[in-house]
């Protein structure tokens, strides 16, 4: 074998190495333990196994009875569906907000373009919790908002927008609006902009031009910036916790939960790997849909 093959070989067996150790590895450990009982001991779960002498046993002793109690139990399922919609709002809503932002950021002159980017990325500087805490005194009753509002004459009664829907929504597009507009940026800055000149020159209003040109030329940064948002959010937990009220329990304080304050860890992992699912099993879907729709622009050229 010669070096250039080993060394390809090597750069190829890094990617899926890394995989192995930190995501397969940890994923096996946790849905070993949601297949198992809870218990009042340390590890606080049965059956459990030290070397593959007593796999059998461990095999042996194996139930879903976790994953049917999420299934029996609203509180699960419910969860699951309330954190999807908040994830899906909050990828929608900094869509509506990012893309006008990063396309302004890549029309702007290059000289600026560093200084736009620094200002994006800012609040990474500032520690999250500081970041989230900040905005409870935002949103409080007679908090900012209300004084600000009250000093323009908008309003005169305080909006009680903390622990509610909205909050949480407001605290999660803050938080993940530079996800969105850094991949949309990158992909924005990069195209050609003959295109657009070529469009006009054929007739196309900006608009058409922007839909026909565009639009269908950004969808990669769209789809990057989406998957960055939506994943992260789906699990969120602090935002909910800190901004949110009873009525906006999201899966990642249900995990949280059984996890530190129940010590059901069983159950806590299957409601990891449940999330796991619903998050892999789409975007698996979404790859295949797209080397498949590669595969075949790539036959007809």
């Amino acid at each position: 074998m010669s070096l250039v093959k080993a060394q390809g070989r090597l750069v190829v067996a890094v990617p899926y190495l890394w995989l192995g150790l930190f995501f397969l590895a940890p994923f096996v450990m946790v849905l070993r333990i949601a297949l198992s009982d809870a218990a009042t001991a340390l590890p606080p779960y049965a059956p459990h196994f030290e070397g593959f002498a007593a796999l059998r046993d461990f095999l042996a002793g194996l139930d879903l009875e976790n994953f049917g109690l999420i299934w029996e139990d609203p509180l699960y399922w419910q969860s699951y569906l309330f954190s999807l919609r908040i994830a899906a709002l909050t990828t929608l809503i900094a869509l509506a907000i990012g893309y006008p932002l990063a396309y302004a950021m890549a029309s702007a002159p290059a000289r600026w373009r560093a200084i736009l980017l620094v200002l994006v990325i800012l609040p990474f500087w500032t520690s999250f919790l500081i970041r989230v805490y900040a905005w409870i005194g935002i949103l409080r009753p007679e908090g900012l908002l209300d004084m600000a509002l009250a000093a323009l004459g908008l309003s005169d009664q305080p909006l009680r927008l903390l622990n509610t829907e909205t909050a949480v929504l407001i605290g999660m597009v803050y938080s993940y609006l530079p996800f969105m507009v850094l991949p949309l940026y990158a992909t924005l800055e990069k195209l050609d902009r003959s295109l657009l000149e070529a469009a006009a020159d054929l007739g196309a209003t900006p608009l058409r031009a922007f839909v026909t040109v565009t639009l269908p030329l950004s969808l990669p940064g769209i789809l990057a910036g989406s998957v960055l948002v939506f994943i992260p959010a789906i699990g969120e937990f602090v935002i909910p916790d800190l901004l949110g009220g009873p009525d906006t329990t999201m899966i990642g304080k249900v995990l949280w939960t059984e996890f530190f304050s129940n010590r059901d860890w069983p159950l806590a992992s299957a409601v990891a790997v449940v999330l796991l699912v619903v998050l892999v099993l789409p975007l698996a879907l979404l790859q295949r849909a797209r080397l498949a729709r590669a595969g075949e622009a790539g036959g007809r050229a």
